[in-house]
């Protein structure tokens, strides 16, 4: 293996057209596109709500469920639009998410790249920047949360290091605004003046002899249209990267025999993957170009921060830190959300006022019944389903959404996932699996979605089943805190159920589905307070979310119940569900709770809110616990469908109707049997 070499070049802009902006690439609009990379956590949506403000969009990338955010920016004379990726780790992807930021790159082609870098972490994320150069895109490197670099030890000669990489280099702090003009101003010189022209860098990662060779011999047999660089196409073959391989072969149909046995000899040339040895060289690259430009701290330096992340990692302290910090969501969510403000909305707002005046009003001036049942009465779109989304959910969600903003933006999650990653893989998963799990509580049905970023279809389909059986949403989760506050033993038994059910079917599925077991890795970002404006923003924009997707899915119910009872389907449905509820013990009016439940769970757990006062603590318990882990709501079922297929959304659904109703039935008859009175 020859020896990694740093090579330099002169700095030349290279003429592609005549013009202002020439041939530019734009976006759909004829806009120039400005495209923000980078891995997870390092300030990428920071930077794009700083660039664009309230011109956004958020939709589905063609072809997948993975969603990309796309604005507007005007800078002086450079009106652009800009376009926030999904999180990358290298131009290689391995997760859907790092296959459609590299689609953007490959289809799209921007005519800058805003590669967003950790400050902290510059050595292991600078081998994207020289992968992003060798595939020949244009590209500013922005070296974020340079401050707390700082505060580190680490310095950063920013002029030496775009001395270096031959392309702009901007510090920023983009939670303060710290250098984000300059990188505007720097965006507004490249869009407006070097339009027309394409930086070469000066910097080309040398690989060992053999692969070097290869990669001569596949790019000159490339004759089709590529927007990478034919070296980074070649590299990618050798890689044995899929979407690269197809790529090919459907454009070089006369050399692409020839171009697969390179790629074959390379590949048994070495004992160890093509693929580590070429990241290994760009790692070894961006050691030797950081050498002048950066200069580390000797130690470690022990501050507050290191001391937490060690305090919330460690299962010893992580443990009860994490029980803790569960109690204070069950104090914000299920007493202040789910106590006092359903309390005083539904029992003060609706309870004596709204309804009572709806109810009077249709008496008074509507005098077709049929319409009135539809408006107002046990099951009107006001009565019901206005009161259930205003007065019992949206307290509930709203308290949870800004709890959950707080925590995200604090940087704890991904110390939960370390904490229980070694738990997780006894269950098939990783700790990166805790993800979706914890965005469950706020909503399965966009956990679900979630679940693309884990690696395998394995652990894509034991989240998906676990997150439906035993993942409570925040709305149905406030309602069940609610229900059961009044009792600490009720609520510690719930919690032992669940929370059994979950280890236990994770672990049985782990060992009956076939597959890899899961690897790990995940960049952790600072503990920090939490950004009181970025807090908002995301409560906002999840509350508007609710309003949208959720709330008309309330009044449908409401409609198809009303529809049910004008055709005494909702009746007959009642009545054979009637057994299923007597074996769990419970009176004939839950089962109009569960009925529920088969629209939405958290539509379910408002029914059961309705019936506290004519069940026992016993009843409540078995209750709650059923619907837990009862089947997914209509949306879920609907994303579970999209993201799994039918076949094994409809085995999910088949395991799960049928366990929750065993799982309540066995607890209601050991409670009976042994006459634990609650």
């Amino acid at each position: 293996m020859t020896q990694t070499r740093f090579i330099r070049h002169r700095k030349r802009w290279r003429k592609r057209s005549a013009g202002c902006h020439g041939d530019l690439d734009q976006s759909g609009d004829g806009w120039p596109l400005v495209a923000i990379v980078g891995s997870p956590n390092v300030g990428k949506s920071v930077l794009f709500n700083l660039l664009t403000g309230a011109y956004v969009t958020v939709s589905n990338y063609p072809g997948t469920t993975v969603e990309v955010s796309r604005g507007r920016s005007r800078q002086g004379q450079a009106p652009y639009t800009v376009v926030d990726t999904p999180g990358m780790y290298q131009l290689m992807p391995l997760t859907e998410e790092e296959r459609v930021a590299r689609r953007i790159l490959l289809n799209e082609r921007p005519g800058l790249v805003l590669h967003v870098i950790d400050a902290k972490n510059i050595e292991r994320m600078l081998p994207m920047t020289l992968q992003l150069l060798e595939a020949g895109l244009p590209v500013m490197l922005v070296v974020n949360i340079i401050d707390e670099a700082e505060q580190l030890g680490v310095k950063i000669d920013i002029q030496a290091l775009q001395d270096r990489l031959g392309i702009p280099v901007v510090a920023t702090t983009l939670t303060r605004g710290v250098g984000i003009d300059q990188l505007k101003r720097l965006i507004e010189a490249h869009l407006v003046h070097h339009a027309d022209t394409q930086l070469e860098a000066r910097t080309s990662i040398c690989y060992p002899t053999a692969i070097e060779r290869a990669v001569e011999e596949i790019a000159r047999k490339l004759k089709g249209s590529y927007l990478l660089s034919r070296r980074a196409v070649s590299l990618l073959l050798l890689e044995t990267d899929p979407e690269i391989l197809q790529m090919v072969a459907t454009q070089e149909t006369d050399c692409w025999k020839e171009i697969q046995a390179i790629t074959q000899n390379i590949q048994r040339r070495y004992n160890q993957p093509v693929a580590y040895l070429i990241t290994r060289q760009a790692r070894e690259q961006a050691k030797i170009l950081l050498q002048p430009a950066v200069r580390f701290p000797t130690s470690r330096q022990i501050n507050l921060s290191n001391r937490l992340d060690d305090l919330t990692m460690n299962p010893l302290t992580g443990v009860p830190i994490l029980l803790a910090s569960l109690y204070l969501l069950y104090l914000f969510v299920g007493v202040i959300g789910a106590q006092t403000l359903v309390g005083y909305i539904e029992s003060g707002l609706f309870g004596r006022w709204i309804n009572p005046w709806v109810n009077d009003v249709l008496a008074a001036y509507v005098p077709w019944q049929v319409l009135r049942d539809l408006i107002g009465g046990e099951y009107g779109l006001i009565t019901l389903g206005m009161r259930y989304a205003f007065a019992i959910i949206l307290p509930i969600v709203g308290t949870f959404f800004l709890a959950f903003s707080m925590i995200e933006d604090s940087g704890y999650l991904p110390r939960l996932a370390m904490l229980i990653d070694r738990l997780f893989k006894r269950i098939g998963l990783n700790g990166r699996a805790v993800i979706p799990m914890v965005l469950g509580f706020g909503c399965d049905t966009m956990a679900t979605v979630v679940t693309r970023t884990l690696e395998t279809n394995r652990e894509r389909v034991l989240s998906t089943l676990l997150l439906a059986l035993a993942i409570p949403c925040s709305a149905q989760l406030g309602v069940m805190l609610g229900l059961l506050a009044g009792d600490a033993s009720m609520l510690v038994i719930w919690a032992a159920v669940v929370g059994s059910v979950f280890l236990l079917v994770g672990l049985l599925a782990a060992k009956l589905l076939p597959g890899e077991g899961p690897a790990f890795y995940m960049e952790l970002p600072p503990l920090r307070l939490p950004n009181l404006g970025n807090t908002l923003v995301k409560t906002y924009s999840r509350m508007e979310w609710y309003f949208r997707e959720v709330f008309p899915v309330f009044l449908l119910a409401s409609v198809v119940i009303w529809l049910g009872k004008l055709t005494g389907i909702f009746n007959l449905t009642l009545q054979l569900m009637q057994p299923l509820v007597h074996w769990l013990g419970l009176p004939d009016q839950a089962a109009v709770a569960f009925l529920f439940g088969f629209f939405r769970r958290d539509y379910g757990a408002a029914g059961l809110y309705d019936l506290r006062n004519v069940m026992n603590n016993t009843q409540l318990l078995v209750s709650t616990i059923t619907l837990t882990l009862f089947i997914p709501c209509i949306a879920q079922f609907a994303v579970m469908v999209k993201e799994r297929g039918w076949k094994t959304a409809l085995g999910i659904v088949a395991f799960i109707l049928p366990f929750a109703f065993l799982v309540g039935g066995a607890l209601n008859w050991v409670l009976t049997f042994f006459r634990i009175n609650l």
